[in-house]
């Protein structure tokens, strides 16, 4: 507190007591002078007490100052001393009065240097004290600041992890869809291999029973050709022997050879047939030949098929594999709860 604020609080603890005008004005130059060291004036009086008319202080620091000079002379009164002894007396103990006085003075001043000095300190510590509170307003601020920045980065952690847990669940759907495609596709590989299985080997069974009918076909036309070549060979020596025989018989040799020729084309005619039959079996067995490559490349398409399935299946398998490895990076995320702080 200032020494204006200690003078001003001392003069209302006075205007407590309900004292008269004069002694008011009388007590508040004793504050003055003596506590305070401040020579008291009309004007300063009246502006501290503010009572009565302007005529109040002056009267009152008038009759001050002739108490303050009436209390500092000093008066030997004895009947048996001479009057220059005690006009000595009075003065010598004036002037220790006045030493006194000036001593007292002296101590004052001093008193309040220290006064002052801790005055100074004190203002200092309070104006360190408020370095220190701006310091820690500041801080605070600062501190304030960072924890809204805080709850700010929780909130956006809460958002993202609401969008990945989003993310997730779709990506779990996905999931699941894959599954049942992967499974649908699984069954329907299953079925194609079961059809493709059967399927080839009924086209096994059935080129197996075609190559059979073929070499049955073939070897019958070979016998067949066989044994018109074993009787055109026959009736070729039953001629050479019409024609060895005597001549007394040319005309029984002649009807012979007549039926031997008809004979003998007939057999050629049968030899035509069997060349046609054995040119039809060529032409059948080409035709079986060619559905059986037909056949073959029906199968060599079925087998693509079947890869590609596969494929698909094993495509399909690791992207299930991928979504799986996502959604379980994705649910390591940690959870960052949010609090609700109060500064």
């Amino acid at each position: 507190m200032s020494t204006e604020a200690r003078i001003i609080a001392e003069i209302e603890a006075l205007k407590v007591n309900d004292l008269d005008t004069q002694d008011l004005y009388r007590e508040v130059c004793t504050i003055l002078f003596f506590r305070y060291g401040i020579t008291p004036t009309a004007n300063k009086l009246y502006q501290y007490v503010r009572k009565g008319s302007m005529s109040a202080p002056a009267e009152a620091l008038a009759r001050f100052w002739s108490d303050l000079r009436e209390k500092s002379r000093v008066r030997i009164e004895h009947p048996d001393l001479p009057d220059g002894l005690k006009a000595a007396a009075g003065e010598l103990v004036a002037s220790l009065w006045s030493q006194a006085q000036a001593g007292a003075q002296e101590g004052l001043a001093v008193f309040r240097q220290e006064a002052q000095e801790r005055v100074t300190n004190s203002q200092q510590s309070c104006e360190a004290a408020d370095q220190a509170r701006v310091a820690v307003q500041t801080e605070m601020n600062q501190t304030r600041e960072a924890l809204r920045e805080a709850e700010e980065r929780i909130l956006q952690l809460e958002r993202n992890l609401a969008a990945e847990s989003a993310r997730t669940q779709s990506l779990e759907q996905q999931l699941d869809a894959a599954g049942r495609q992967q499974i649908a596709l699984e069954a329907a590989l299953a079925e194609a291999r079961k059809d493709y299985s059967a399927e080839l080997e009924k086209s096994r069974l059935e080129l197996r029973r075609t190559e059979e009918r073929l070499a049955a076909n073939e070897k019958r036309a070979l016998m067949e050709i066989d044994h018109e070549r074993q009787m055109t060979m026959k009736a070729q020596r039953e001629l050479q022997l019409l024609r060895n025989s005597s001549l007394e018989n040319e005309a029984q040799l002649r009807i012979e050879l007549a039926d031997s020729n008809a004979e003998l084309a007939d057999t050629r005619q049968k030899l035509g047939v069997a060349d046609g039959k054995q040119d039809e079996l060529r032409a059948t067995n080409k035709t079986q030949i060619e559905e059986l490559a037909a056949f073959r490349l029906t199968l060599a398409r079925q087998d693509t098929q079947l890869a590609l399935l596969q494929r698909e299946i094993e495509l399909a398998q690791t992207a299930s594999k991928q979504l799986q490895e996502s959604i379980a990076s994705k649910s390591a995320i940690p959870k960052v709860p949010r609090r609700n702080r109060k500064v």
